[in-house]
């Protein structure tokens, strides 16, 4: 595999740096980090320019902070002068790492995302005799569990560059693991797994497999194949990455069970919400019923619901739950 070199001039660029102010910048104009950075934005720009340049730059101190849906976790945060120095790393490196990606990885990647991994999995359910029985398996604790100095090996895997190395060395040592909440984060800890994927798709052979973060589903025509599987995943992660599985895996009858991934809930002959989000648009649905709201209002919002639904279905579910006859109409249910 070529290992690139020469790319830390690109990141430095003040022309980069602009770019990445303004990528990260998107949804978050109001905040008073982006505002207090604008109020002087070309000094800003030419500090972190300066830092970059001299090997001076730090990762600053972050905020630590939990949050309890859809379930606990531990999030970092940093100023916004940090998010800036990653979008400027991914605009230079992201060309570079998602090549690397196998397909069927999923999160965090453009172009791809659920609405991806929904296709891919619709498409191969129709083989119906290889597809009989899934193993559905995650990581415990992925993101602070990440080996900081196998990561490390892994990026060097691709990149010889002396100084973007020990830039990267210094935001990966920030923190322990990988902090949830930084925009490097998300593709650290896919580029930590995707050896692990060419390893499973290349040297095991397996043909049906879909990742999403940590969340990880398996199809095959043999129960017992895929308990021999998950033994030789649970092998390679602990050896290889010092990653363990968690548990609570299951193997399971598709048409049984259900495959629960990515906020749906799959079976060969068709495609249902998953339960926590049925329920959590049941509950809005009926608030806006109550308050008797305008169309506009209605729809804005459920609107993302509405996206989530869309792809599934749930025409029942929608005609059960919504009353209003404007809305029902609307949504060419009635």
């Amino acid at each position: 595999m070529k290992r690139l070199n020469n790319l830390y001039d690109s990141i430095c660029s003040i022309s980069n740096l602009y770019e990445a102010y303004s990528k990260a910048r998107k949804g978050k104009s109001k905040s008073y980090g982006v505002q207090k950075f604008e109020e002087n934005l070309d000094a800003n720009i030419n500090q972190i320019y300066c830092e970059l340049i001299s090997g001076t730059y730090k990762t600053s101190e972050y905020k630590v902070f939990s949050i309890f849906e859809p379930k606990e976790r531990i999030v970092y945060r940093l100023p916004f002068r940090d998010r800036v120095v990653h979008h400027a790393i991914m605009n230079v490196l992201e060309s570079i790492w998602v090549p690397i990606f196998i397909t069927h990885t999923y999160s965090c990647i453009k172009g791809r995302g659920i609405h991806k991994a929904l296709k891919h999995i619709r498409r191969d359910l129709k083989d119906y005799e290889n597809t009989h029985y899934c193993l559905k398996l995650d990581i415990r604790k992925f993101y602070p569990s990440i080996n900081h100095n196998i990561l490390k090996d892994i990026v060097r895997k691709k990149i010889k560059d002396l100084r973007l190395l020990s830039l990267l060395d210094g935001i990966i040592d920030s923190a322990p693991g990988l902090p949830i909440g930084n925009y490097l984060s998300q593709y650290l800890a896919n580029l930590y797994l995707t050896y692990f994927d060419h390893w499973l798709k290349e040297n095991l052979g397996v043909k049906y497999y879909y990742r999403y973060a940590d969340d990880m589903v398996i199809l095959s025509s043999d129960k017992d194949y895929l308990h021999q599987t998950r033994l030789r995943i649970r092998d390679f992660l602990q050896q290889e990455l010092e990653l363990d599985l968690k548990s609570n895996y299951q193997i399971f009858p598709v048409d049984t069970n259900g495959i629960d991934f990515i906020g749906y809930v799959f079976f060969h002959s068709h495609i249902l919400l998953r339960k926590r989000i049925k329920k959590n648009l049941c509950k809005k649905v009926a608030k806006l019923e109550k308050q008797n709201t305008s169309l506009r209002i209605y729809k804005r919002s459920i609107c993302s619901h509405l996206g989530w639904a869309k792809h599934c279905n749930s025409r029942n579910l929608m005609k059960s739950i919504i009353k209003n006859e404007e809305m029902l109409i609307s949504l060419h249910l009635k």
